[in-house]
């Protein structure tokens, strides 16, 4: 019966060739030392008495023994608990506590957090560390002496194998149930896509905790090479490309936006790019056409959540389809056997027409089964017939591409007039004055709400509220325009990319 990690039992690929490079240690493992690594661990976690269906949390920086644990738990039967390092004390206690976590796979670092927890989390009996002589923990090493070969346990399409916790930002993360099916179907979607070949080198820069892991497990699944990077410095990234050649390079905006801004004479760094991907944010048009009259690279400006594995059951702008990337605004065509419809907000029981927007709904094979224990919050956004309500407002134009407008819950409403913070968002950037812009609604007493732009300036003179009411002016409707500013240093993002924009209004909110 399928299991995600029979991919790696495929003979199409030659054991010799190379699967991951990880050139901050130095280090490469072929297929065959990939399948062995996996085993090992598999039987390991079988031996400290992790079982079918027991879930397993792993809290490591993004790393080989990272991609090593989620396939050893999915090899078993087990469920991954994929986590963050930058997960403190308490928001690691509430993903081991709300899975039920039996095990946890971490560090000598990690190991102290945990440490810091274990008392709070009954449900806890084993801690795993990978490296030797750590108090309380049970040494990965232990394990180097099993068998190379073991066959996968067998599971279904719709056997759970992972809980991937949503980020956070609009309350408590929420674990979606992802199975070996939604597994397979992504792998062979973002592959397909991407039109991923055994020849396609592959750097990843999105955390291993992320589900944008996908991509490079899709790499895996091509039988190409996933080269990691833990973190991202532009001069590192580009000396990588260049290094092992990368074909499908792994990006999000703020790496596009610096790339854009780059020093003259990079292009060459990137002659072997065939595409890169965007995805977690909002990609500004500005960004995005500054990028391709530059560097006349294809970008896969990708749609998808945690629940839908990114675009295994999402939509991205495919790389030989030029007309998709029209106005520079769209996020593409469904991947796969995904489908998208656009509907009311109000009642998602009523489909809009084209060019009207609504809230985006999604369905495919890679659509999460629901919420870990939380029925009523599943049954909000998990609808009869298969359909997932994002949360997200966009519309589809007449020809099926398409675009984002913003989230359903950052949608403002002043005096009934409905404002979408990314539109304000994408003028405001174009000022000379501005690096960075965020725009939320605060409450007003008259209007209901009111637009607020947060801005981190471009230089050391930042704008005036009249410099940017003016600017509006001459591109946007009246009712658009902010009505308040704040200047900050940084606005909050998680990783560094993805905006949380509830901080803005927890923070900033009320003092206006």
């Amino acid at each position: 019966m399928p299991n995600v990690t029979t991919l790696f039992d495929a003979a199409s690929v030659p054991e010799a060739k190379v699967a991951i490079h990880c050139p901050s240690r130095g280090t490469s493992y072929t297929y065959g030392d990939v399948r062995g690594q996996m085993n090992r661990l598999a039987q390991g976690l079988l031996a400290v008495g992790i079982r079918r269906g027991d879930r397993v949390c792993i809290y490591l920086e993004s790393s080989p023994e990272y991609l090593f644990s989620y396939f050893a738990i999915w090899r078993i039967g087990a469920v991954a608990v994929p986590t963050n390092r930058v997960y403190r004390g308490e928001e690691l206690l509430h993903a081991i506590t709300n899975a039920g976590a039996v095990a946890v796979i971490t560090d000598s670092e990690g190991a102290a957090v945990v440490s810091s927890v274990r008392d709070r989390a009954g449900c806890l009996q084993q801690v795993i560390c990978t490296e030797e002589g750590i108090s309380g923990t049970v040494p990965w090493q232990q394990f180097a002496s099993y068998p190379a070969a073991m066959r996968a346990v067998d599971c279904s399409f719709d056997h759970l194998c992972q809980l991937q916790y949503t980020s956070g930002t609009t309350g408590l993360p929420k674990g979606a149930m992802l199975t070996h099916g939604n597994w397979m179907s992504a792998l062979d979607a973002e592959r397909e896509a991407l039109g991923m070949t055994p020849d396609d080198i592959y750097l990843g820069i999105y955390p291993m905790g992320h589900v944008g892991i996908s991509w490079g497990l899709a790499a895996l699944r091509a039988g190409g090479t996933f080269v990691i990077m833990e973190r991202f410095h532009l001069d590192q990234y580009l000396a990588l490309i260049e290094r092992y050649q990368v074909t499908v390079l792994a990006g999000m905006p703020p790496v596009i936006h610096s790339l854009v801004h780059s020093p003259a004479g990079i292009e060459a760094a990137l002659s072997s790019v065939k595409v890169i991907i965007s995805g977690g944010g909002s990609l500004l048009p500005s960004v995005w056409e500054a990028f391709d009259r530059r560097f006349h690279i294809p970008i896969a400006n990708s749609y998808g959540l945690s629940e839908t594995i990114v675009i295994g059951s999402g939509t991205t702008t495919l790389p030989n389809y030029s007309f998709l990337t029209r106005e520079y605004r769209s996020v593409g065509v469904p991947v796969g056997y995904t489908e998208v419809n656009i509907v009311s907000p109000e009642d998602p029981d009523e489909d809009l027409p084209p060019d009207t927007p609504g809230e985006i709904a999604l369905r495919g094979p890679s659509v999460a089964q629901g919420y870990w224990q939380m029925p009523e919050a599943t049954a909000a956004v998990f609808r009869p017939g298969g359909w997932f309500l994002s949360g997200d407002i966009g519309y589809l134009d007449t020809e099926g591409v398409l675009f984002i407008t913003d989230r359903k819950k950052d949608m403002i409403i002043m005096s009934g007039w409905k404002v979408y913070p990314t539109e304000v968002e994408n003028v405001l950037v174009q000022h000379p004055k501005i690096r960075d812009v965020a725009v939320f609604g605060s409450p007003d007493e008259r209007r209901g709400e009111i637009p607020v732009a947060v801005v981190v300036p471009a230089g050391d003179e930042p704008p005036t509220y009249d410099e940017i009411s003016t600017f509006c002016r001459s591109h946007l409707a009246g009712y658009k325009i902010p009505r308040g500013l704040i200047i900050v240093e940084s606005l909050p993002r998680v990783n560094g990319w993805k905006l949380l924009r509830r901080t803005l209004r927890e923070e900033y909110g009320s003092k206006l």
